[in-house]
């Protein structure tokens, strides 16, 4: 009797055992998340760095690929088509696409000023302040976006009626550091790590920060609805990846540097210099929800058109990931 039993439950120990392997083999296998501008931009900073040190990996989640794209939403789209579909995204791309009826949650913060944005001009021109692009050419990105929404604010702030300036769309950030320095515009927006790069050929001629308080959430951390319900134990484990990553870039923002520039392909130098700034304007928020950074973005979509009313963030958030010291009720 004894053997029959064993007989019959090694075939039931052998199923179990290989589902056993096959749900390890599952959580531990390497997976690829969305970063809106990974590689250009220094959203995905504490990603690279967070996959360098072991950081997800640490807490369960095994993050091997970022899936990029030029911000907006194409972001969204590839966080919603991912087969772990978490992002970080602008966070008006968020709400346009949930008021679209876009399944999408809104989970956690990402980048929390807009102090990194500026205006840039000619070495010598005859420009010196806001104050001075009445009648001339300035340009941003794109209409809708987040530059066209921050010069229409500084002019707001400057008291300057936006029908008095020239404003001009004229693409990414490249395509306005070659209009200003062909002489296209008389100023145009920037930002790192273009700026740092350019310095000899163009001067700041002012700084979104010096036109309004600077905290505003660009981007935050989203999800799908249906992975919400499913996938809380990898949500988890790449929010707290990505706060290491946060903290260990302001405890080691040198050898944080040379990790994303090796990511990036880029100058590890210069993004000591950069992450300098970035640390000193605080960049990068750990993961908690600023809803005072929120709403002023919310703003600014109202602004420029993209938003008819305020946001309700109630419906749009799910703070259940977040750990218990950064989830805050509204």
């Amino acid at each position: 009797m004894a053997g029959t039993f064993m007989r019959a439950a090694r075939p039931v120990a052998f199923a179990l055992g290989l589902a056993a392997a096959a749900t390890f083999s599952a959580s531990a296998s390497a997976e690829t998340i969305t970063v809106t501008h990974w590689g250009s931009a220094f959203y995905g900073a504490p990603y690279a760095v967070a996959m360098e040190k072991g950081f997800f990996k640490k807490h369960g989640v095994d993050i091997t690929g970022i899936l990029t794209s030029a911000g907006g939403g194409t972001s969204v789209r590839n966080t919603l088509a991912g087969e772990l579909p978490f992002g970080e995204v602008a966070l008006p791309a968020a709400v346009l696409a949930i008021n679209r009826g876009q399944p999408l949650k809104i989970i956690g913060g990402g980048v929390e000023t807009v102090a990194d944005i500026l205006w840039i001009t000619q070495p010598y021109s005859a420009l010196n302040s806001i104050k001075d692009v009445v009648g001339k050419k300035v340009s941003y990105t794109s209409p809708g976006s987040v530059t066209n929404m921050l010069i229409l604010m500084c002019l707001k702030s400057a008291k300057i009626d936006p029908k008095d300036v020239k404003l001009l769309p004229a693409g990414d950030n490249g395509a306005n550091l070659s209009a200003v320095i062909n002489k296209a515009v008389d100023a145009g927006m920037n930002s790192e790590p273009l700026w740092s790069e350019n310095k000899d050929k163009v001067r700041p001629l002012f700084w979104s920060g010096d036109c309004f308080p600077p905290q505003m959430t660009q981007t935050v951390l989203v999800t799908t609805e249906e992975f919400a319900k499913t996938g809380g134990d990898k949500l988890r484990g790449i929010i707290e990846g990505r706060r290491e990553g946060v903290e260990y870039i302001t405890k080691h923002p040198e050898e944080s540097a040379a990790i994303v520039a090796k990511a990036y392909n880029g100058d590890a130098k210069l993004y000591t210099n950069v992450f300098k700034h970035f640390l000193e304007i605080k960049y990068w928020g750990n993961g908690a929800l600023n809803y005072d950074g929120m709403n002023r973005m919310a703003e600014g979509m109202q602004l420029v058109g993209t938003l008819k009313a305020p946001p309700d963030w109630k419906a749009m958030v799910d703070t259940s990931f977040l750990p218990k010291d950064l989830a805050k009720t509204q």
